[in-house]
């Protein structure tokens, strides 16, 4: 059987601070050429939240991409695997030993998304309640699970999806970077069809615009920035009151032009 062809991948990046934080403790990062996607939400008082997620997406995107570029090249996806929970468990204890060594920065922590795409193949990790969806053949799928208190109640059957997305808890996370000196990365693998589009995003996004809006906004016939751009909007027209992250990957066919980026970085819509 010969090797699939390559997929063209296209990256956007858009990022807003919202309605109501006079910050924005989100950050996202994209490496087009290694094709790797970071996404990160952090908590903590004053700026800690901000230094928790930007030392999570850019230590993590360096890691993965040095990698890559070397013994990961031709490396098999089990190992990309491998690579992806060392290169997390590495910025986890930075970020915890930051958070221990400055009393500013004490209790910071970050949720986590980060996906790299290997020919037809997704290595997605995640921590928290950051989320990754797929839109393919028109239907909108979450495929990252939450590690959410709110998300254990449904499991247990506690809670239906309905009672969990009016709970006034959406916002306990089971896990976090930064805030144990070891950090449980769930990695799953993917395989990955033309035409396929991939969300990464914050909470900020998805407790304000429910699945059917969103899989309606990613499904318009418009480019990618476009598509990122109405997404925040309307995290902002139904209140904005977290900061908004969204992460756009689109799989194209291979004859196309690799590694198209388009990045827009917003302190306000």
């Amino acid at each position: 059987m010969s090797a699939p062809e390559p997929l063209a991948y296209e990256f956007c990046a858009l990022t807003d601070q919202g309605r109501v934080r006079s910050n924005n403790e989100d950050a996202v990062t994209v490496d087009v050429q290694a094709q790797v996607a970071v996404l990160a939400d952090g908590m903590g008082g004053y700026n800690a939240g901000e230094v928790a997620s930007r030392m999570a997406t850019e230590r993590i995107r360096e890691c993965l991409v040095q990698w890559l570029d070397g013994e990961g090249r031709d490396a098999p996806t089990g190992e990309l695997r491998h690579a992806m929970e060392v290169c997390v468990d590495s910025a986890n204890r930075a970020i915890y030993e930051a958070s221990h060594s400055n009393a500013q920065y004490a209790g910071m922590g970050t949720t986590l998304v980060v996906a790299a795409f290997r020919q037809d193949r997704l290595v997605l990790g995640h921590i928290g309640d950051s989320r990754c969806y797929r839109l393919r053949d028109g239907a909108l799928q979450q495929i990252t699970r939450d590690h959410s208190w709110l998300q254990e109640q449904i499991d247990a059957g506690l809670l239906t999806p309905q009672e969990a997305a009016v709970s006034g808890f959406r916002n306990l996370v089971t896990r976090a970077m930064g805030v144990e000196p070891t950090a449980a990365l769930e990695v799953n693998e993917f395989q990955v069809q033309p035409d396929d589009l991939f969300i990464l995003c914050s909470d900020g996004l998805t407790d304000m615009v429910d699945d059917g809006e969103l899989q309606s906004l990613a499904a318009l016939p418009e480019p990618l920035a476009e598509r990122a751009m109405r997404m925040v909007a309307a995290a902002n027209q139904h209140g904005g009151r977290d900061n908004i992250s969204v992460l756009l990957v689109r799989a194209g066919d291979a004859g196309k032009k690799r590694g198209l980026v388009s990045r827009l970085l917003l302190g306000s819509a």
